[in-house]
């Protein structure tokens, strides 16, 4: 999620799959980040609490334990990244390692999880500008990234890389877009929505 070492050693996404397999939710951690990034583009407070709360109604998956510390921790830290002045954010996706298709299909994940998120806290489109709306657009188209039969390993790692750094401009301008939100009241109260 953040290019710090430290910080991402924080927030494997390996941990986090596993603590998801062992509570039987069929949700990867993609989409769960890319759930709480879309709470806080879409202008929600970024208070732990709420982020754990709208999590759970927006993806429909209840998280407990250790797990729900850890997404509790995750929010706080996501909504710092995205408003850190050196564009620190990063989707949380899995590593370099594993496939290409893997990966893409992670951030198709992430791109739907984004998009739940975003729906929580932001009723209709007409409160985006022409540019966010476009934005929310094509991270919609990118819930259906996939490698295509043709395509060569490393062309499709190139393509993902620059969708993925797209996408991550992408989400820091819907932020940068809803942040005076985050100082009012918006999403203080879990049972407003």
């Amino acid at each position: 999620m953040l290019d710090d070492p430290e910080s991402a050693a924080i927030f494997d996404f390996d941990e986090i799959a596993d603590h998801l397999l062992e509570q039987g939710a069929e949700v990867s951690p993609a989409e769960i980040h890319g759930c709480l990034s879309g709470l806080l583009a879409g202008g929600a407070v970024a208070e732990s609490e709420y982020g754990l709360h709208a999590m759970s109604v927006a993806l429909g998956l209840e998280v407990y334990g250790e797990l729900a510390e850890l997404v509790m921790r995750l929010y706080v830290a996501t909504g710092a990244a995205l408003a850190d002045e050196e564009f620190e954010f990063y989707p949380l996706l899995p590593d370099d390692d594993v496939t290409v298709a893997a990966r893409a299909a992670a951030t198709a994940g992430w791109c739907r999880g984004f998009l739940a998120g975003v729906a929580h806290v932001v009723e209709g489109d007409g409160q985006w500008s022409a540019e966010g709306r476009e934005a929310l657009e094509d991270i919609a188209e990118l819930t259906r990234a996939e490698v295509g039969d043709d395509e060569a390993e490393e062309d499709a790692d190139r393509s993902l890389v620059e969708i993925v750094e797209y996408l991550r401009f992408a989400v820091l301008n819907l932020f940068a877009e809803r942040e005076p939100a985050v100082v009012g009241s918006r999403g203080a109260d879990p049972t407003l929505h």
